[in-house]
């Protein structure tokens, strides 16, 4: 079974947490490229769109509608998904957010996403 992990990148990392993948859009506040490690590589690509990113608005009353349309742009960008695919083969993957809600977040839709 594949092992992917969501972690807020502003909280500790745990030991053996894999490979850490950044998946927002956007770097996040505060946040050195330093800290992260260069082992950490930043799919910026696998986010979700500006348009779709400021439509939702971490509002979890549009979390359905974000996720269905999440959904659509990863089936429409194959490129950065099969990226994260291999890692994921190779390994755990820990996929790193910025967001404070750590349920209703671009993270959570991708993992769901990719266990499909």
């Amino acid at each position: 079974m594949r092992q992917i992990s969501l972690r807020r990148v502003y909280d500790p990392a745990p030991e053996n947490e894999g490979q850490k993948v950044l998946v927002d859009r956007l770097w996040p506040r505060g946040i050195s490229h330093a800290r992260l490690g260069a082992d950490t590589p930043w799919l910026k690509d696998i986010a979700p769109s500006e348009e779709l990113r400021h439509w939702f608005d971490h509002d979890p009353a549009k979390w359905p509608e974000f996720r269905r349309r999440y959904a659509a742009e990863l089936d429409a960008n194959p490129g950065p998904v099969a990226e994260l695919r291999a890692m994921i083969a190779r390994g755990p993957v820990t996929l790193l957010f910025a967001a404070k809600d750590a349920q209703h977040n671009n993270a959570v839709a991708l993992r769901d996403y990719l266990l499909q």
